[in-house]
């Protein structure tokens, strides 16, 4: 861990501590960091996903499972 100094904005701080439930500064920086990368990579792999979908992978996909399906269902009709 590193130890910086920085300004901060007195009242954003004091509500975000609010908002977080959070009594310390170091607290309430280091857990707005972890929301903000966690948030970000949840919007990266959102974006990720789209790409496939708008590729057709998940079509691809969906097409194989009903193939799968409508061939099991046939296996069981023939027994």
């Amino acid at each position: 861990m590193s130890v910086t100094q920085i300004d901060l904005d007195d009242d954003v701080l004091t509500a975000a501590m609010r908002l977080m439930g959070t009594t310390t500064k170091k607290d309430t920086v280091n857990n707005a960091l972890r929301e903000y990368v966690a948030r970000t990579e949840r919007l990266q792999a959102a974006e990720r996903l789209a790409a496939r979908g708008t590729a057709g992978e998940f079509d691809a996909a969906a097409a194989a499972h009903t193939a799968a399906r409508l061939a099991r269902r046939g296996q069981a009709e023939n027994r």
